[in-house]
């Protein structure tokens, strides 16, 4: 089967196992960042249409776009074929490897770190910002705002060129470069299990690129942002850490986050914290549209499973918690269904790391489960832009063969989760899913299903 899955054919060696991959396969095919906008996003007559809403492109003298994120790549590959002569220019800035080339384009595309910020992210921001700050009323901007790209919009105010417009001066009193400090607190936040939205807030706070602050410099140009959502509830605040969405969080609660996870003196810095953008006139003339979502992902694997003969369900798109809680709790509930029903669910757990092993959340989440899986039952979890973590996969199924090689090898899944070291047990096993950059990020994707 030649789709998103690289390693599909090796893994469905059972009738449940192809249904699971086939239900996943479903979900990551129907969030395809580039032919999502070829089928969603049109200009005719001048006139662009994204979804249902309008915007008179034949009244602005140029039309940008500027795209950050895991989905930033894609989106504006199929952008500028829709846009065409229209296109005067703009920057892309992902943290993917391309699966292609863009040939003789008009966007510059550079390459960001992720998931901790480097220079390399601040300089290409700083491009970024610089173009923003040129446009004027007589301007266009389309924007593509995806998940990671509140690690690439890496602007601390010590280093930023143009701190005089923003207003904002100081210079932190540690010598570290300002992204190396960044990247000390977000490992705190990793480590002690902090949630997208603590982690976002101290980042909006962090940033003269996040919290609404790309709207700031893109006015007075008039400018629309496709969001493509990977927080659970879809908070477009949080997407991204909200670069072009008025931010309702403070300074005051970004200290709530430092405090509650002893920040200060967990990495020896004394943090410096930034305004965000509040001044209505900014976001005026900026139209966000959640574009994309885990809905997307979730419906489409529903009408596969249903498809195949299966009784199936959506249990929630906000899914939240430790993930190896998580993986018990649904390993738990599948073995008291029906034979022949799917249980479908989208969202971010959270992993508290003791160990140094590699994996991510969802080859952690599939490992707990499977010390409660039945003979009968599956669980499959991934990512849907293909890297949990540092792992190097997208995620992990288990059943009754996992667990059979799990015993046949000697291996103790205890003691892989004491160490984090999920990926490493896959390994082993041998039933990691393996899709490579997907160019897609709505959170994950869960799969249980309970089979004859």
């Amino acid at each position: 089967m030649g789709g998103k899955i690289k390693n599909f054919e090796k893994l469905a060696a059972t009738p449940a196992r192809k249904f699971a991959l086939e239900i996943a396969e479903a979900g990551l095919e129907a969030i395809d960042t580039e032919k999502s906008i070829l089928s969603r996003v049109s200009l005719k007559k001048g006139v662009l249409q994204v979804g249902k809403e309008l915007f008179n492109l034949a009244i602005f003298e140029r039309i940008f776009v500027v795209g950050v994120g895991k989905c930033a790549l894609e989106a504006g590959k199929g952008l500028e074929r829709i846009l065409g002569d229209r296109l005067s220019g703009g920057i892309i800035l992902t943290p993917n490897n391309p699966s292609f080339e863009m040939r003789n384009s008009k966007l510059e595309i550079r390459f960001g770190t992720h998931p901790f910020p480097t220079k390399i992210n601040v300089d290409a921001t700083s491009e970024i910002i610089r173009l923003l700050l040129s446009l004027t009323k007589k301007d266009f901007v389309i924007f593509v705002i995806s998940g990671g790209g509140s690690t690439l919009l890496c602007q601390p105010s010590a280093d930023a060129p143009f701190v005089e417009a923003s207003g904002v001066k100081y210079v932190p009193e540690n010598s570290l470069p300002e992204w190396e400090r960044e990247s000390m607190m977000l490992r705190v936040l990793f480590e002690k299990g902090g949630t997208i939205q603590e982690l976002n807030t101290i980042r909006k706070h962090s940033s003269l690129a996040r919290g609404g602050y790309l709207a700031e410099y893109a006015y007075p140009a008039a400018s629309v942002a496709l969001i493509f959502s990977d927080v659970p509830g879809d908070d477009m605040e949080f997407i991204a850490s909200g670069p072009t969405v008025k931010d309702v969080t403070t300074v005051d609660e970004a200290k709530g986050v430092i405090k509650k996870y002893d920040l200060e003196k967990s990495t020896g810095l004394k943090i410096e914290l930034l305004k965000t953008p509040k001044e209505d006139k900014y976001f005026e003339k900026m139209r966000n549209i959640l574009f994309m979502s885990n809905g997307t992902a979730l419906a489409a694997m529903k009408a596969k499973a249903e498809s195949l003969g299966l009784h199936a369900a959506i249990v929630t798109k906000t899914l939240s918690g430790e993930a190896r809680e998580v993986g018990r709790t649904i390993a738990m509930d599948v073995s008291r269904l029906p034979d022949k029903t799917v249980r479908l669910y989208g969202g971010e757990t959270t992993v508290t790391i003791t160990g140094k092993g590699k994996g991510g959340r969802n080859e952690e989440l599939v490992l707990r489960a499977l010390q409660d899986i039945g003979d009968d039952t599956l669980v499959l979890s991934i990512d849907s832009d293909g890297h949990d973590n540092q792992g190097g996969y997208a995620g992990a199924l288990c059943d009754i063969m996992t667990k059979k090689k799990t015993g046949k090898l000697g291996l103790s899944p205890e003691n892989f989760l004491g160490e984090n070291n999920s990926a490493g047990f896959f390994e082993k096993v041998e039933d990691y899913i393996e899709t490579g950059d997907t160019g897609s990020n709505v959170s994950d994707l869960i799969v249980a299903i309970k089979h004859p």
